[in-house]
């Protein structure tokens, strides 16, 4: 197939690795990365309708919709209405990311387990609601905030002054023109992806992601600096409440309102008591959840997207190797605070026969100049181990760590400590 993999994150190049080692696909990515013209060739068209028509020219046979602007955006109407085969749900659908309190209403409407709540776009109401809980204290920006817009206050003043900034505009624009406050579910969080067809639906192994810069969890929060999965946090039993509490009563209430999900369902989980209850919805890959979860697929990732696109999962037996996989993230020097100046990335060459089968790097924040690669992103890349148990596949993640060298880079050294605890 010629394929198209529309963003420029290690999310991305898992998702274009994962469909080289198919050895039967032309790739192109838009944009892509300094590495990702390994795998195929980079375009860059930033106007859709102009790349649907750059898509219907090229023959493109599936188009696989990696980052939520893109979503929100429209692209995928815009390809369907050129009657192109896309991944990715529609706009209406989108708003399950685009907006919190549109999310929030779904899950209220169709009585699906979250936390106690209320949306506003008024301090005085805020308040009234805040004085109802006790500390901790979530509140989060209604619109797309890439990942920051969710304060956990450790008091009741510093929620209202959370709530203060977001209103005022000063703290995330127009995206906290409408702000969430819920109070705090004490459990343990959970990454879930449904792959979704609009009535039908696939959930992967369960995951779990590092946020926090610095190692046990300390310092501000990122996009992610690691994640392992399957995650032995997660039964038979966990996984089917997931399913029918969460995941098939959303994908009816979203035919209710006439947007029915087709896509990746991402369902940030928090497990109390045993019990699923829903932190957020993101319609698309988490970065680095996806990473781990590609190379665990024993079917072909091609045949997923392409049925998860044209309304046919229920014709696919999906399976996965046996085995786990830890991503360990290498950030630049100054991340998440600010930009870092660019540096050249020297990676050894490998020898060791293990490592060359079990790992692998998923590159992100990279560009290509002078037949040398440079990190220049906040998160420039992702080395992944797979092995049989959790420390296997961590042990191999740290060793591809050490062959991978650039200037100010930046590492959690306990990735998977949950499991391994």
């Amino acid at each position: 197939m010629n394929i198209l993999i529309l963003g420029s994150g290690g999310r991305e190049y898992s998702i274009g690795l994962a469909l080289h080692k198919e050895e039967k696909h032309t790739l192109y990515f838009c944009p892509g990365n300094g590495a990702t013209n390994n795998l195929g060739e980079n375009i860059n068209i930033k106007d859709y309708n102009e790349l649907a028509f750059w898509a219907k020219e090229k023959e493109i046979n599936l188009t696989i919709v990696g980052p939520e602007a893109p979503l929100t955006e429209g692209v995928v109407d815009i390809f369907k209405a050129n009657n192109l085969v896309i991944f990715g749900p529609s706009k209406d659908a989108a708003r399950l990311e685009g907006s919190k309190v549109y999310m929030k209403n779904i899950l209220k409407k169709y009585n699906i387990p979250t936390a106690r709540f209320i949306e506003t776009d008024k301090f005085e109401d805020a308040k009234s609601f805040i004085d109802t809980l006790t500390a901790p204290i979530v509140v989060k920006a209604d619109g797309l905030c890439g990942g920051k817009g969710v304060i956990i206050a450790n008091s009741k003043e510093e929620a209202e002054e959370a709530v203060s900034d977001m209103l005022s505009g000063s703290s995330f624009g127009d995206a906290g023109l409408k702000v969430v406050v819920e109070e705090f579910l004490d459990g343990y969080e959970l990454s879930m992806f449904a792959i979704c067809d609009g009535d039908d639906f696939i959930l992967l192994p369960a995951a779990q992601d590092h946020k926090r810069i610095g190692d046990g969890d300390t310092g501000p929060n990122t996009g992610g600096m690691g994640a392992y999965a399957p995650t032995p946090l997660v039964d038979d039993e966990l996984y089917e409440k997931v399913k029918q509490r969460i995941v098939r009563p959303t994908l009816d209430g979203m035919k209710q309102e006439n947007a029915p999900f087709e896509g990746v369902l991402f369902i940030g989980v928090m497990v109390v008591g045993g019990e699923p209850y829903t932190l957020e919805f993101n319609v698309r890959f988490g970065d680095p959840e996806c990473e781990i979860l590609m190379p665990l697929l024993k079917t072909p990732v091609s045949e997923l997207f392409y049925k998860g696109a044209t309304k046919d999962l229920s014709n696919l037996k999906i399976e996965f190797l046996p085995k786990f996989a830890v991503g360990v993230v290498m950030a630049s020097k100054n991340y998440p605070y600010s930009n870092s100046d660019a540096a050249e990335i020297i990676v050894d060459k490998i020898v060791d026969n293990d490592l060359i089968e079990n790992s692998h790097i998923s590159y992100a924040g990279v560009t290509f100049e002078d037949d040398k690669l440079f990190a220049t992103g906040g998160r420039v890349l992702v080395c992944v181990g797979l092995g049989l148990s959790i420390k296997e596949a961590r042990d191999r993640a740290y060793g591809l760590c050490g062959q991978v060298h650039f200037a100010g880079k930046k590492l959690r050294s306990d990735i998977a400590y949950q499991a391994l605890r």
